[in-house]
């Protein structure tokens, strides 16, 4: 089974995905950018309108001469909904989607993590859950969770910032929900959302720093969680202020404060630049508050990166609720576009 955030791999997925991308798309055209032969395609073609997933826009037919006419496809308006679940540690953003991509409802969840057990905090979520789609007259199909830490292939979540250890979240949802779930780590889903929405190129990388920290990186296969040394998480949020200041937003504030984020915004450039080497990204996108909420650090960082790494493009996802909103919805189809006709069989 294809991991998460993985290219689509299947003549269905492949398929799918670029009928998303390109919204109207012919057989023929498929076949030429994905290599395929003809009868493969059709019989792609013909599971996907079976599954409900892609229709003939008839009124579009073009005649070429002898032959049969060429049929454009489009995705349909299928009913069912997926569900994408941005875990954070003050709040949590739950949004529907449908097929599309398209936000159906959504709302951010109060989850105070540290006065919350782990139960409790799930609780919180799948209430929230529920509260979304009570009214809608429409299935949940499948449900994406996005947290920090690391997350195993089976969806356990260890999130030292969270305070979670071996945490079962997807198994707690399933039972909840009863349709199929899957969990990633945050960082991976910010480089997944590029891949759905344009077929992000191999060769790019992520950098988030905020209340944890975390970094991927696209190849071939999909998109793989980088192991960061140890000493990165001193540069996580609590690991510079300390006690001392409540969030970057009030430090910014504080000139005694400057020192110590002008500091980690150099210190996050030689990690990045650390990281980089090992991988050779031709880019780099960062986010998270470390760069959001200081609006001194990316000229900084930038400025340190391309002293080492000239090279290297550099991009900023600017605000968190682009962020949030991204990665719930990468996770939140992730199973669509990756496995289609095993989730709508």
């Amino acid at each position: 089974m294809a991991t998460v955030f993985s290219r689509p791999r299947t003549p269905a997925a492949k398929c799918l995905h670029l009928v998303r991308v390109n919204q109207i798309v012919t057989r023929s055209e498929l076949v030429e950018a994905t290599g395929l032969s003809q009868p493969t395609i059709t019989r792609a073609i013909t599971a996907l309108i079976g599954a409900g997933l892609v229709h003939e826009r008839t009124d579009l037919t073009r005649s070429q001469g002898r032959g049969r006419p060429t049929v454009p496809l489009e995705l349909t308006n299928h009913p069912a909904l997926h569900a994408g679940i941005a875990v954070g540690t003050s709040t949590t953003y739950i949004g529907l989607f449908d097929t599309r991509g398209r936000t159906i409802r959504d709302a951010e969840v109060p989850t105070p993590v540290a006065e919350l057990t782990e139960s409790d905090f799930i609780e919180h979520v799948m209430a929230g859950l529920n509260r979304l789609t009570a009214g809608l007259e429409r299935p949940l199909a499948s449900v994406g969770v996005t947290t920090s830490g690391r997350v195993t292939d089976d969806g356990i979540v260890d999130a030292p910032n969270l305070g979670w250890h071996g945490v079962d979240f997807a198994g707690r949802l399933r039972y909840q929900f009863s349709v199929p779930v899957v969990v990633s780590a945050a960082v991976p889903a910010i480089l997944g959302s590029e891949i759905q929405s344009a077929g992000l190129l191999t060769g790019t990388m992520a950098l988030f720093a905020d209340d944890s920290i975390g970094a991927a990186v696209a190849d071939d296969e999909g998109v793989a969680q980088i192991d960061l040394p140890l000493h990165a998480r001193e540069l996580t949020t609590a690991g510079v202020l300390g006690d001392r200041w409540s969030s970057i937003s009030s430090a910014v504030e504080d000139a005694d404060a400057r020192p110590l984020l002008d500091a980690r915004a150099c210190r996050l450039a030689q990690l990045t630049t650390e990281v980089a080497r090992g991988h050779d990204p031709a880019t780099i996108v960062v986010a998270g508050s470390a760069f959001i909420d200081d609006p001194a650090a990316p000229k900084l960082f930038a400025s340190e990166v391309r002293s080492r790494l000239p090279d290297v493009q550099l991009r900023l996802i600017p605000t968190h609720r682009e962020v949030v909103r991204a990665i719930a919805r990468a996770v939140a189809l992730d199973q669509t576009l990756r496995e289609p006709l095993a989730l709508y069989a």
